[in-house]
């Protein structure tokens, strides 16, 4: 079954279990699917509800940090539960050390396709490369991180 099919599912259950925050959130997620398909014309794939889910996560991770610091606790609370049934829909997630070992994978092929190590100029190749392998299965600003790492030594 496709993720999007599932979701839709879930939202499915719970209207029927009355689990109204659950609902909230999948008809948010399903809202914003359903956006990006009009702004697009096109069906979305598992690998772009992911990245819908991936935007979506960072925006309530980021809210939950500015409630906090405002002493909103209500607020960070409902972003954390919203937190948690977004993952729920996520592929599990590489390790950092997984990481780090795909980006020494794309760090060798830009080596070899350049003919010279990669510097600090080439990080947006490095960076779209990994985009590419890794999108879905590890967080970005972690990827971003593990490229530095790689560039840097």
């Amino acid at each position: 079954m496709a993720l999007k099919e599932q979701i839709t599912e879930d939202m499915k259950t719970a209207m029927r279990a009355k689990d109204m925050e659950r609902l909230g959130t999948i008809r948010l997620l399903l809202a914003s699917i359903k956006q990006k398909e009009v702004d697009e014309q096109t069906t979305l794939d598992d690998n772009a509800v992911i990245a819908v889910l991936d935007k979506m996560l960072k925006q309530r991770k980021d809210s939950i940090v500015a409630f906090e610091q405002a002493d909103r606790d209500d607020l960070a609370a409902k972003e954390k539960a919203e937190v948690a049934v977004l993952q729920a829909y996520l592929p599990a997630r590489l390790s950092a050390e997984e990481v780090a070992a795909v980006v020494q994978t794309l760090v060798a092929d830009v080596a070899a396709e350049l003919g010279r190590a990669p510097g600090a100029a080439d990080m947006g190749k490095l960076m779209a490369a990994a985009k590419a392998a890794l999108a879905g299965k590890a967080e970005m600003a972690q990827v971003s991180a593990a490229v530095k790492a790689a560039l840097a030594g």
